[in-house]
């Protein structure tokens, strides 16, 4: 385990080093390794061609850990993610061969182009970390973090996720397009190299990466701010545009998320503005809409902002 401070400027070395190949917003990249530190998945969802790839090539190089990619197609089978079972013929015995899941960061690279049975090959992987291939059951490696990609559900040839997968993702975030500096730095980057893609060096190890989640667990969350997530996620619940509100799961990993985001903040305990900052990427996902409200394009990301302003912020020392 590390000191706060320590892991404070562990986290932020990491974010800085990826900062260094993807051109985005520092609260984005926030999110991404808020999710990598307190255990949880991240879904990003944009247009092709904002950086998505490369930000989940450049966590997995700057972590140090072990990185698979797995390209989302039509036609890809839940096997092709898991692993299956082969006879090996030379020796008369079935042997079990891994699929690209077992590694310690894995891309779902357009996720929502698959179809929902292959999608559900991952529900196992994310919820449980292990995955079963007939009778037999394997472990996943730790840590495992999954950073999936989608494009938006309006593009052709794109399937919904279905609610249980959406759950099982801490945070749904969004790059967004670059502002016009930003676009010009990409420039002023590809011309000061030979590669067409940059990449990020690594910060941390697989020790030192779990020594930084296990610091997590020491950062303290007042009973009152903890009443004060479960009055969120509960506020979701009663809004007439909601048929499906967050779920006990989704306020389990919104409490997990606000002490990542403590700890990336080299504070050894939460406050409020912790909470308020994860709540749109943790419960936005989450909310299953009416068809009433779908209909009429209400956005989730305003049913959200509407909560925060009418629960009670509570007083904390």
């Amino acid at each position: 385990m590390m000191e706060a401070d320590t892991a404070a400027e562990s986290g932020r070395a990491v974010l800085t080093e990826v900062g260094s190949a993807v051109i985005t917003s520092e609260q984005f990249l926030e999110t991404v390794m808020a999710g990598a530190i307190a255990g949880g998945h991240v879904l990003m969802e944009d247009v092709p061609g904002t950086g998505k790839t490369l930000t989940a090539n450049s966590f997995a190089d700057a972590l140090g850990v072990s990185f698979r990619r797995v390209q989302f197609t039509p036609d890809l089978l839940p096997s092709d993610i898991t692993g299956s079972t082969i006879y090996n013929e030379s020796t008369g015995e079935f042997s079990f061969q891994k699929g690209p899941i077992f590694a310690n960061v894995v891309l779902a690279d357009e996720i929502n182009r698959a179809p929902p049975k292959t999608q559900a090959a991952l529900l196992e992987a994310m919820g449980e970390k292990q995955v079963t291939v007939g009778s037999d059951t394997y472990d996943l490696p730790d840590p495992f973090f999954v950073i999936a990609t989608q494009n938006p559900v309006e593009q052709e040839g794109t399937f919904r996720l279905p609610e249980a997968q959406r759950d099982r993702f801490m945070f749904k975030t969004s790059m967004g397009y670059p502002d016009r500096a930003g676009e010009r730095e990409i420039l002023d980057m590809r011309a000061d190299r030979n590669s067409s893609t940059p990449a990020a060096s690594a910060v941390l190890n697989h020790d030192k990466l779990n020594q930084l989640r296990e610091t997590i667990e020491e950062i303290e969350v007042e009973p009152r701010l903890r009443d004060y997530i479960v009055s969120l996620a509960r506020k979701t619940r009663d809004k007439r545009a909601v048929d499906v509100g967050v779920s006990p799961r989704g306020i389990q990993r919104a409490f997990e998320a606000t002490r990542a985001i403590a700890l990336l903040n080299g504070r050894t305990y939460v406050v409020p503005d912790d909470i308020k900052r994860i709540a749109e990427p943790v419960f936005n996902h989450r909310l299953v809409l009416t068809t009433e409200a779908r209909v009429e394009n209400v956005d989730p990301s305003s049913i959200i902002t509407d909560i925060l302003e009418d629960v009670t912020v509570p007083p904390v020392n």
